[in-house]
């Protein structure tokens, strides 16, 4: 669970104790997995002492019960979480001056508790970098799953494209597509809200779907993405339904070049900014850098968009086991969009993509809404 990374980065770190607020990170650490809504849910890790998690006591039994194989323990609503943390530590260790916590997720309420109730120590050392760095690279294991995501993003995409006609909506389509990935693959969540964006709708990258309707002769985005055990995908297709114009054509084939380009640059030793530059080259010299206005990828593992950012100005190189999004986009206000993105893993000698959908320009067939 790599628990033991953590133990001992604390012990090299002069750090007593980590406290461990970010659900995600709890069951990277644990294998357990669990939203806490406004209560609390911790790990407490100790440079010389045996962990815990800490949560409410409605799933005190289910945590004792999945992967994790340490001490649980629980709080009542009425009671005070904080100080029973507090004595739980005090019995494990004597050693609890100096903490570690996550830095960007922590809020200040729950710090200032915590200052509180050990009211000698001190919170200063930040995990969340070195967090960011250890779940940067992927065993194995975890790579199985976001390729397993993948293909359920692969099936999502053939279920979006067939429910394209004239008349339907952007929701009713992924309305269709959650639908269909719980009835028939079993998928209970989605990494992100289903986005199907048609026609001007798609030159606003995050917009959707709205009750905007499908007509013919434009261009549909897709962006979409499932969990699976516990790993995300994230993948965007563009199709034409009909006729597009000459415009809309000619963006989505500037954008599936930049696309394959990057893909085909991502290896070991190339950087962030190279390879973000390597896309970004390719729109900007054809007319439309302007009209690219994001970075080019992100990472992914247990959240849709991880560390690290392929952008711009970070220096960081790639290598193998990292994986992450190449999304390279062209939106026009008043013409249309067009994203294609692949995440993938890197290999020694290139980048792999979890999702298999077809890239060259698909021609949706006009039909009526049944």
């Amino acid at each position: 669970m790599n628990l033991d990374k953590l133990q001992n980065w604390l012990a090299e770190h002069n750090v007593d104790a980590a406290y461990i607020s970010n659900p995600i990170t709890i069951a990277y650490f644990t294998g357990y997995e669990m939203e806490p809504e406004e209560r609390i849910f911790a790990l407490l890790a100790f440079k010389d002492a045996e962990p815990f998690i800490f949560c409410p006591a409605l799933n005190v039994e289910e945590a004792k019960h999945s992967e994790w194989n340490g001490d649980v323990y629980g709080y009542l609503d009425h009671e005070n979480p904080w100080q029973i943390i507090k004595n739980h530590v005090e019995k494990r260790t004597k050693s609890f001056k100096h903490w570690a916590i996550e830095q960007n997720n922590l809020p200040v309420e729950r710090y200032n508790f915590l200052r509180q109730v050990f009211n000698n120590s001190d919170f200063d050392t930040n995990l969340s970098e070195f967090i960011d760095h250890l779940r940067l690279y992927k065993t194995p294991e975890e790579v199985e799953k976001l390729k397993a995501a993948g293909a359920e993003a692969d099936f999502a995409f053939q279920i979006g494209f067939d429910n394209i006609a004239t008349g339907v909506t952007e929701r009713y389509i992924a309305g269709q597509i959650d639908y269909q990935l719980k009835l028939q693959k079993g998928v209970m969540h989605q990494s992100f809200e289903t986005i199907v964006q048609a026609g001007e709708n798609a030159s606003n990258p995050h917009l959707g779907p709205t009750m905007n309707t499908i007509k013919p002769n434009e261009l549909v985005l897709f962006d979409l993405g499932t969990m699976h055990k516990g790993y995300a995908s994230d993948s965007s297709r563009t199709v034409a339904y009909g006729t597009p114009t000459d415009k809309q054509k000619e963006i989505y084939e500037i954008d599936r070049e930049a696309q394959q380009a990057a893909i085909e640059a991502a290896k070991p030793g190339i950087t962030a900014a190279e390879l973000d530059a390597v896309a970004r080259d390719i729109i900007t010299k054809a007319g439309y850098g302007e009209y690219f206005i994001h970075r080019l990828g992100h990472g992914i593992g247990k959240n849709v968009h991880e560390f690290p950012s392929i952008m711009q100005g970070n220096d960081l190189v790639i290598e193998e086991g990292m994986c992450f999004s190449i999304e390279p986009g062209i939106y026009i206000p008043g013409v249309g969009g067009v994203r294609i993105e692949d995440c993938g893993v890197v290999t020694k000698n290139g980048f792999e993509p979890f999702t298999k959908t077809d890239k060259s320009l698909k021609y949706i067939p006009l039909r009526d809404k049944k």
